[in-house]
């Protein structure tokens, strides 16, 4: 056993935690209470100018690359730690250095142009910031792929070697 005087004793802060309740499990017991600690006021915020990029039509093979501007408006430096298409026609690129309180970011975004017609496809950011987990989306439509004219589908006079021109009479 131990004792602590009055002048020791050391003012200790209590900081509030929320709990999660939870129902019973389908046996009757209890499930652990899950206890998550409170939200960062300084957090960083990461804020798109629009959460949707359109497209547009688009020509076959044409320019796939756009860009979505964000800004943090937290108070601590923004990382974020990875960007992921929805599938391997959508390719991001993002920052990797920290993007300061108050600055201006830009998550680019390749699209394979290479396959008509309309498209809906996510990407996913993931972040220090308040909202971990942002989803973007692109849209649009490419157009179908040009015809090539060969000699099968287009007719072609024919000029024969040696051929004197006639004139209208």
């Amino acid at each position: 056993m131990f004792s602590v005087s009055a002048q020791e004793a050391k003012k200790v802060e209590v900081l509030p935690v929320q709990a999660k309740s939870t129902t019973a499990t389908a046996d009757g017991s209890q499930p652990a209470v899950v206890i998550t600690p409170p939200a960062n006021p300084n957090a960083p915020e990461i804020v798109f100018e629009s959460d949707v990029m359109d497209y547009g039509t688009v020509d076959y093979n044409g320019d796939g690359v756009r860009e979505f501007i964000f800004t943090n408006t937290g108070k601590e430096p923004l990382i974020i730690s990875r960007a992921k298409g929805s599938c391997g026609c959508t390719v991001p690129t993002w920052p990797k250095e920290p993007i300061m309180p108050g600055a201006k970011g830009k998550i680019k975004v390749k699209y394979a142009t290479n396959r008509p017609g309309k498209f809906t496809k996510t990407v996913t950011i993931s972040s220090n910031a308040k909202t971990a987990s942002k989803r973007l989306t692109i849209k649009g439509t490419v157009k179908p792929k040009p015809v090539v004219a060969t000699d099968e589908t287009m007719p072609v006079k024919k000029v024969t070697e040696g051929a004197t021109p006639v004139e209208n009479q």
